[in-house]
C-alpha cells in the first residue's frame, strides 16, 4: 500500500500521479574560470564542446569501420579505419592545443606595461624632497 494514500480524503483533494521528466545527462566539463563578457572564455568552451563531439563520432566511426574491416577482411576498410584513428588522435591533439592557446591569450591580457617612459609623481613639493632626501640615505648606506 502506498504511504499517502488516504491524504487526498483527509484534505479533501484530488490527486493525480504525473509522470517525473527526465532529463538526458549531459558531458561534465571541468570549471573554467569566466569573466562577465568573456569572449575567450565562450570561444574555449564552444571550441572544446565541438572537438569532443567530433571524438566521440569519430569513435563511432572507428568503430563501425573496424567492424566492416574485420568481417570483409579487404586492405582498404583497413587503411580507412587507420585513416580515422590518425584523425580521431589529431582531434585529440587540437584539443590540448587549445587549452594551452587560451591559457596563453589569458596571460596575455593580464600583462601590464613593462616599460614606464613618463613617470608622474602626484604630491606636494616637500613630498617629493622627503622622498628624494630618504632615497639619497637608502643609497649612501
Amino acid at each position: 500500500m502506498d504511504k499517502f494514500e488516504g491524504l487526498d480524503e483527509a484534505f479533501e483533494t484530488v490527486s493525480e500521479i504525473v509522470p517525473a521528466e527526465v532529463e538526458e545527462p549531459k558531458a561534465k566539463k571541468p570549471p573554467i574560470k569566466k569573466e562577465e563578457n568573456d569572449d575567450v572564455g565562450k570561444d574555449y568552451e564552444y571550441a572544446r564542446a565541438n572537438l569532443y563531439q567530433l571524438v566521440d563520432k569519430g569513435q563511432e566511426a572507428i568503430n563501425g569501420a573496424l567492424d566492416l574491416a574485420m568481417s570483409s577482411d579487404h586492405p582498404r576498410a583497413y587503411e580507412v579505419a587507420g585513416q580515422l584513428i590518425k584523425h580521431v588522435g589529431d582531434v585529440a591533439d587540437k584539443l590540448m592545443a587549445l587549452q594551452k592557446d587560451t591559457k596563453s591569450v589569458r596571460e596575455d591580457k593580464q600583462k601590464g606595461p613593462t616599460n614606464v617612459t613618463n613617470a608622474l609623481f602626484v604630491g606636494s613639493t616637500a613630498d617629493l624632497q622627503k622622498m628624494l632626501k630618504d632615497a639619497k640615505k637608502k643609497a649612501d648606506k
